[in-house]
This record gives structure tokens, sequence and C-alpha cells, in this order.
């Protein structure tokens, strides 16, 4: 009888996540397009870039992570006071 292995994923986290190839993304300004961000979402990760400086390193994110920032900025968390 052949053996059964369970292997459990750990989560991403840091610098942990995978190097994606962001060259053929498919980068969305916000809807209004009057911010300087773009997102792409990539092989089940959503990257997140500088459109003024595109070549700058995107940042990436798990979808749980882009979930508690799209959370907190609807909140108002990162409103200058």
């Amino acid at each position: 009888m052949a053996e059964s292995t369970t292997i459990q994923q750990q989560p991403l986290t840091g610098w942990d996540k995978p190097e994606l190839d962001l060259s053929s993304a498919d980068w969305h300004s916000s809807s209004r397009g009057l911010g300087d961000v773009q997102i792409a979402f990539v092989e089940g990760f959503i990257a997140m870039r500088n459109s003024g400086r595109p070549e700058s390193p995107s940042l990436i994110f798990t979808p749980a992570e882009w979930g508690a920032f799209v959370s907190g900025a609807r909140e108002g968390e990162f409103d200058l006071t």
C-alpha cells in the first residue's frame, strides 16, 4: 500500500512571495484615473505599482492581504489627519 503524505502550505509572507513575471501584466488604474497607482492580477496574486515609475519594483499581495488593504482604505485607515 502506498504511503500518503500531506503537505501543508504555509502562508506567504514578506519576501517569501514568488518572483512574478509582470512583463505582460494587464495593469489597471483607479476607476477615476486620478491616482498614480495601478494594479494587475497575476498568477493568483495582486501586483501594485506606481504608474509614474513603472520600472520601479511592484508590491505583491496575496488575496487576503489585498482584502485587508482595501478594507482599511475604505474605512479611512490611511487618510491624512
